[in-house]
C-alpha cells in the first residue's frame, strides 16, 4: 500500500514538474502588447467554459485589447447611452472570417464564440472613431506586456515552441524557444 501511495505521489508531481515551466521576457514596443504561444502540433485544447468580455463605454471599447484562447466566447456589453455596433472585417488577415453582430442599445448584451486564431479587429459602425482588438491565442499560453514591456506565460510544458508578439500598428514577429524550465524570450517589434 505505502509503495501505491508513493507511486501515486511521486506521478502526480512529475505530472506537476511538467507544466510548471515559466515563458517570460520583455517585448520592445510600447505597452499593450500580446505574447502567445504559437499552435503546438498534434496538441488540442478544450474550449474555455469561462466568458471574456468588451465593453463600449465612454465611446470606447474598453479594454481596448483583449487576449482569450482559441474557442472562447467573448460577451460585448454596451454600457453608454447610445446605442453600438460591433463587426470586424476579418480573422487573422481571412476576410471571409468577417461578422456583423448588430446594433443594440444601453445595458444589452450580444456574444460571440471565436474559433479560428488570430487578430481581429473591432470597429463600431455607428461610431467610426471607436476601435479595438481581439487576438485569438491558438494556445492557453497567453500574456499581455506591462506598460515597460514585460510579460510572463506560466505553465507551460517542457517542448519546442514559437513564441509570437503582437502589437497594434506593428508587424508581429516571432521566436522559436525551446523551454525546459523556464525560459526567456525577448523580441523587438517593428512598423
Amino acid at each position: 500500500m505505502i509503495r501505491f501511495v508513493l507511486a501515486i505521489v511521486t506521478s502526480a508531481m512529475l505530472i506537476s514538474a511538467a507544466y510548471s515551466a515559466t515563458i517570460s521576457g520583455k517585448v520592445a514596443a510600447p505597452g499593450g502588447s500580446v505574447v502567445y504561444v504559437d499552435a503546438i502540433p498534434g496538441s488540442k485544447f478544450p474550449s474555455p467554459t469561462k466568458h471574456a468580455s468588451m465593453d463600449q463605454a465612454g465611446l470606447a471599447f474598453s479594454p481596448r485589447v483583449v487576449v482569450v484562447q482559441q474557442g472562447t466566447t467573448v460577451d460585448f456589453l454596451n454600457s453608454d447611452s447610445v446605442s453600438h455596433n460591433v463587426f470586424w472585417t476579418g480573422v487573422g488577415g481571412n476576410k471571409q472570417l468577417k461578422h456583423n453582430l448588430g446594433t443594440w442599445p444601453q445595458g444589452e448584451t450580444r456574444s460571440f464564440k471565436f474559433d479560428t486564431p488570430g487578430v481581429v479587429p473591432v470597429l463600431c459602425n455607428v461610431h467610426p472613431e471607436m476601435s479595438g482588438f481581439i487576438v485569438v491565442s491558438p494556445t492557453p499560453y497567453f500574456s499581455q506586456t506591462d506598460s515597460a514591456g514585460n510579460y510572463k506565460i506560466e505553465n507551460v510544458p517542457d517542448g519546442s515552441y514559437t513564441v509570437i508578439a503582437w502589437h497594434e500598428g506593428m508587424k508581429p514577429t516571432s521566436k522559436k524557444l525551446a523551454v525546459s524550465g523556464d525560459a526567456k524570450a525577448d523580441l523587438a517589434l517593428s512598423k
